[in-house]
């Protein structure tokens, strides 16, 4: 089983394949209308979101499958004292896989260590944002036709963006030059130059 919780969790190969799948999926949504029929996910928010939450099941409506979950933590038994780990555990039963939005760091994390169905970090605080990376990554190959050897422009806040810092060391993958420019104080972009290369290359 394989969970998303950090960009870097696939390979480049891998990362590849899923965005010509995207590709195939945008070029053709009839052939693939029908591939979840059967299958739940539960969009888990915590906190407020309108375009991650409604994209996710967008998406799963598209592909034929169904909806559960909630909006906010206090639509769900956080509110009362529920872990994270103990609301993974249940819902288990009731989906095939979690889309889970916390703004705690690390939480998608720990949620993945007591699911028993694959769980996706749709956004933990400024930490990561592992499909905002893929949807930019796609964006950008549409546009430009390729990944390889580009310069990618990085501006605004840096500090919380959680798909800026992924998207900066996937974009290392390809060769890519990377210019930034951030509003938010104290940006952890240092940590970047640091980065070794993709090990799957």
């Amino acid at each position: 089983m394989r969970h998303l919780i950090d960009t870097l969790d696939f390979t480049l190969e891998e990362t590849k394949n899923i965005l010509d799948l995207a590709d195939r999926i945008k070029q053709n949504p009839d052939s693939y209308s029908h591939v979840a029929d059967g299958k739940r996910i539960a969009t888990l928010f915590y906190e407020p979101s309108t375009r991650t939450r409604l994209s996710f099941e967008s998406a799963m409506l598209s592909l034929g499958g169904q909806v559960i979950g909630f909006a906010g933590a206090e639509m769900s038994s956080a509110s009362k004292g529920e872990t994270v780990a103990d609301t993974s555990r249940v819902v288990s039963c009731y989906a095939d896989i979690i889309a889970m939005r916390h703004p705690k760091e690390g939480a998608p994390l720990v949620a993945s260590m007591y699911s028993s169905i694959p769980v996706i970090n749709a956004g933990d605080g400024g930490h990561n944002h592992p499909t905002q990376t893929l949807i930019d990554l796609m964006t950008i190959r549409q546009l430009k036709g390729h990944l390889d050897n580009i310069t990618i422009g990085f501006c605004g806040d840096l500090k919380f963006g959680g798909s800026h810092s992924p998207a900066a060391r996937c974009a290392r993958w390809w060769g890519c030059r990377r210019r930034k420019r951030h509003t938010a104080p104290r940006c952890p972009w240092r940590w970047l130059r640091n980065t070794p290369p993709c090990p799957h290359r």
